[in-house]
């Protein structure tokens, strides 16, 4: 875990460079193989609460305290065109006891290579939010330069619930505009996901605030030796713009730095993808997303 005092942030997110330019934010070494491999071949892997259903056909990954489409998913698809229609039958029952909405994820290698003209036919639509993602990397070895952020802190979000709901309703504002409501369910929800990734022991949360206010929030979970994955970076809107962003990433690099993995793995969305790529990470594969509510509850 970390924490990161907020007299000592910036340094952090700096430790071992030599600022040059806010704009020239990173050396970036060559990317590994090894890296390239990890980022487009790793396949979900269940844990304390999320449940894969992994078949030579297709993958489910279902984590129920997280509701929404992109946790719960099908992903690698590998069939013959004749079992195409059968794949989406079959994963759709066994989705819909779970009463989620999902996301299928197809990627360069899914066959058959139609495979998203089946899905459009069963109104499996495209996902409007980000339609397709850049599967992005960058090594161990980067550096990366953030701006000096006055007032910043970053905590880890897992050491209470009261920072883990923080950083959630962080990335809910983020990404949807608004912060749902305390209700019972969402507490106990949010403790249950708290209580998983402390069980998992690979995942980390990261909780960033300046002068004391929520400003973003972030995840990692790492796979040693091989790298880390980060996802969820979400700065509120009234943050934006000022290096918050970037100091979640270089916060994230030195954690993995730390647990000795070979570099850092994103998807890169229309926003996040171009700041990630100015920070050195380089595209290595693509992802497209399609949207199923049919299971929804």
């Amino acid at each position: 875990m970390i924490r990161i005092a907020s007299a000592t942030a910036t340094t952090a997110t700096r430790r071992g460079s030599q600022r040059r330019s806010a704009r020239d934010n990173v050396r970036m070494p060559a990317v590994s193989q090894a890296l390239i491999d990890f980022a487009n071949h790793l396949r979900p892997r269940p844990g304390p609460g999320t449940e894969v259903i992994a078949t030579p056909r297709y993958v489910i990954t279902l984590q129920p305290d997280f509701p929404t489409p992109g946790p719960n998913s099908v992903s690698w698809v590998r069939c013959r065109p004749d079992e195409a229609e059968a794949v989406i039958r079959e994963a759709r029952a066994a989705i819909k006891p779970h009463r989620l909405a999902v996301m299928w994820v197809t990627d360069p290698g899914t066959e058959p290579p139609d495979f998203e003209r089946h899905l459009i036919a069963n109104g499996i639509r495209p996902d409007h939010h980000s339609p397709r993602v850049d599967v992005m990397v960058l090594p161990i070895t980067a550096v990366i330069e953030s701006p000096e952020v006055p007032g910043l802190e970053i905590r880890d979000a897992l050491a209470d619930a009261a920072s883990f709901r923080l950083a959630d309703d962080v990335a809910a504002e983020a990404f949807t505009g608004a912060v749902p409501g305390d209700t019972v369910e969402r507490l106990a929800a949010l403790e249950r996901r708290r209580g998983h990734s402390l069980a998992a022991g690979n995942r980390h949360h990261l909780l960033a605030l300046v002068d004391g206010e929520p400003a973003g929030s972030a995840g990692m979970t790492l796979f040693p030796p091989d790298g880390a994955t980060i996802n969820g970076g979400a700065v509120r809107p009234k943050f934006r713009g000022r290096g918050v962003y970037r100091a979640m990433v270089a916060a994230r690099l030195e954690i993995a730095r730390q647990a000795g993995v070979g570099g850092l793995v994103v998807w890169g969305g229309d926003y996040s993808a171009p700041i990630l790529s100015r920070l050195g990470f380089m595209a290595v594969g693509w992802r497209r997303f399609y949207v199923d509510m049919s299971a929804a509850g």
